[in-house]
């Protein structure tokens, strides 16, 4: 299984200005092939293969008064930028033809210099390596900085250095872990311990024996300071130097939300998966949802994040993990007799069955619910239950479908 490390990097300004180069090129190299398929496109030629833009817009280029800082930089960085518009295009033909999995895909769009994330690949090939004094050295732009927050379980296969929004550098390596040895470190837990789980917004999550677990709503308890950052940015001038400051004050707040959304994704995912042998959750309709008056809340919990890493960590460590169908009418059917009542409103929260007379906590009866629906309640011996596994996806530029465990140092 591929797994993403991630670690924060510490450039000095001269290393600044030189990974600065680096993501223009990239940059620059991938608007030219993306020009180069639309004019083809237009002209109804034939696409250019990959190594005939390689030859015209790197080879080429580089001899010419236009393109000649291209040799400023690693060429691996500038044939990986040309590998990103190839699994591009076809992950949008692929999704035309319906072959891939998932919503619609568009065709690649221009790089711009002022998007979120810029990025760049170097791969085996570009003889990046880690030095010995716990550094990243990297083709043409020296030994970077790096806070190791854990041990590399293997060698890596390839780094991608990130810059995001907020000013902050990242090497992201890709690690090709032993299943074997993953399952190793962890005490099987008892082959019954099974769990079902539902997601909501006045607790984040209620478990099927009882469990409930609060909500820490990040985004809500910061509104405060983004609004306040947000309005300084509104009264800036644009293209301004202050501007540009207040706007990465903004994007240090968002990330700073971000990163303990997902730091309490991973540690109670972890927690979900090391004490159970098999978990369940329900399969919502996030998007949907996200249309409500709701959305700020939803958004704020994160629903799909934590199941995707519940759904990539149980395949990592030998579970069992099942999502049952949106339409189970988990919070309307008695979790004892199995009657279904009709409809409740969110305001609901407990309920009596007219069947048997069972006073019902509206979450808890709805995660039973879904442990029964998945069929877990029958799981006391062990035996896999549900479908099959299914690998756990993360967007990243140049790493397209891999699945990732990462958190920022």
């Amino acid at each position: 299984m591929q797994l993403r490390y991630s670690f924060r990097l510490y450039p000095e300004p001269g290393q600044r200005a030189a990974l600065a180069r680096a993501f223009g090129c990239a940059r620059v190299v991938f608007n030219d092939a993306v020009r180069a398929r639309e004019d083809a496109r237009a002209a109804r030629d034939t696409y250019p293969s990959a190594a005939v833009l390689s030859q015209q817009l790197i080879t080429r280029a580089k001899d010419t008064p236009q393109r000649s800082w291209l040799a400023e930089v690693s060429s691996v960085v500038l044939q990986q930028a040309l590998r990103d518009v190839e699994a591009a295009y076809k992950n949008f033909f692929d999704s035309l033809k319906g072959e891939r999995k998932g919503p619609k895909v568009g065709a690649p769009r221009f790089r711009s210099r002022k998007d979120a994330r810029q990025a760049i690949r170097f791969t085996a090939n570009a003889r990046w390596k880690i030095t010995g004094s716990g550094g990243l050295s990297l083709p043409k732009i020296g030994a970077v900085k790096v806070k190791w927050s854990r041990i590399l379980p293997a060698v890596p296969s390839s780094v991608t250095v990130i810059l995001d929004s907020a000013g902050r550098y990242f090497a992201s390596f890709v690690i090709d872990t032993d299943d074997e040895a993953d399952r190793a470190r962890w005490t099987e837990p008892d082959p019954g311990a099974a769990i079902g789980i539902d997601l909501g917004l006045t607790h984040f999550a209620v478990l099927s024996d009882g469990t409930k677990i609060d909500s820490p709503r990040f985004l809500r308890r910061a509104e405060k300071k983004l609004k306040k950052a947000q309005r300084e940015l509104s009264r800036k001038q644009k293209g301004s130097k202050n501007r540009e400051k207040a706007r990465r004050k903004v994007a240090r707040a968002h990330a700073a939300v971000a990163d303990a959304r997902k730091e309490f994704h991973h540690q109670l995912s972890t927690q979900l998966i090391r004490e159970n042998q098999a978990v369940a959750v329900e399969d919502l309709a996030v998007a949907g949802l996200a249309r409500t008056r709701l959305a700020k809340s939803v958004h704020d919990a994160g629903w799909a994040q934590f199941v995707t890493m519940l759904e990539y960590k149980a395949q990592r460590y030998g579970r069992t993990f099942v999502r049952i169908g949106r339409f189970e009418p988990t919070s309307r059917t008695c979790s004892t007799c199995g009657h279904r009542d009709g409809p409740k409103p969110l305001h609901v929260r407990e309920w009596t069955c007219p069947a048997c007379d069972t006073l019902h906590d509206r979450d808890h009866n709805a995660a039973i619910n879904v442990k029964q629906a998945a069929g877990l309640a029958a799981s006391a011996c062990g035996a896999p239950v549900g479908p099959g596994l299914v690998p756990a996806q993360r967007e990243e530029p140049g790493s397209q479908g891999i699945p990732a465990e990462s958190r920022a140092a």
